[in-house]
């Protein structure tokens, strides 16, 4: 089997076991990129308590991140972990949104994909996974997202190197699936996950899924809807099967795909001086 075709099988076999998951959960593309910012080196869990602050502060949007001092925003998204950083960042896009389009994002999404990201990533502190995020989840722009989740599932199949950079594993993924239709097929069953107990697994568990939201429902080209759905399915597996120090691999509905078991090093422990 090919990589493209290994890359499709996955998410044809993940869409049909799990259906929609409901990705990105927001109200409003703005809240997606405010988001995407603040989940830079941070878990979700941590970003939902940042836009928490926000929404309870009424200062999720254009004109309340330009009104709001520094130290406020600070304040506020410090959940989100790099609180600093993060309130510069966003400042910063808000800036750069004033000054380039007229602080309107319809204006910016309707720029051409290639130019948009290059302009984004030219933004302070917006890397190609943040970039990326901002033109799928808030843009409906047709691209890839790639995240460590997707590239530590990749090499762990063996469909890539440790040293594969970014862009060259988002085209390969873009080319498994841009010929291919949409494979969502049936609802998801929201479900908790649950520790698996000793004897023989019953069935593979299905991990709990977003409940839909505004962005979630946008209209998108059935492309972008794939792309999108086939980063959230990757999220899933490896939150709650291809950990990076569990791998869950006889629980995972990617295991029949395995070319070889997984092998996880013992993290190194640093010699005690006496």
């Amino acid at each position: 089997m090919s990589k493209t075709t290994e890359i499709r099988s996955f998410f044809e076999t993940l869409s049909a076991d799990w259906g929609p998951q409901n990705w990105w959960p927001a109200d409003s593309p703005f809240e997606v990129i405010v988001g995407a910012i603040l989940t830079q080196n941070t878990a979700w869990t941590n970003v939902e308590k940042a836009l928490a602050n926000l929404r309870t502060a009424r200062v999720l949007s254009l004109d309340g991140v330009r009104r709001t001092p520094v130290s406020d925003m600070e304040a506020l998204i410090r959940p989100a972990g790099f609180f600093r950083q993060k309130a510069a960042r966003l400042k910063a896009f808000v800036v750069w949104l004033d000054r380039k389009y007229g602080s309107s994002l319809a204006e910016m999404f309707s720029a051409p994909t290639a130019r948009l990201r290059a302009e984004l990533l030219n933004l302070n502190g917006v890397g190609p996974e943040t970039a990326d995020s901002i033109l799928l989840y808030a843009g409906q722009h047709e691209i890839v997202v790639v995240d460590a989740y997707t590239r530590r599932i990749f090499e762990r199949h063996g469909l890539l190197k440790p040293a594969a950079k970014y862009d060259e594993i988002r085209a390969m993924v873009e080319l498994s699936l841009q010929t291919h239709a949409s494979a969502i097929v049936k609802p998801a069953l929201a479900s908790p996950t649950v520790e698996p107990g000793p004897g023989p697994v019953a069935e593979v568990l299905r991990p709990a899924v977003h409940t839909p939201s505004a962005m979630s429902k946008s209209r998108r080209s059935e492309r972008a809807q794939t792309y999108n759905e086939f980063h959230a399915l990757m999220v899933q597996v490896a939150k709650h099967y291809c950990q990076s120090q569990v791998a869950r691999c006889e629980l995972c509905p990617l295991r029949g795909y395995l070319r070889k078991p997984v092998r996880i090093p013992k993290p190194k422990t640093k010699a005690r001086k006496t």
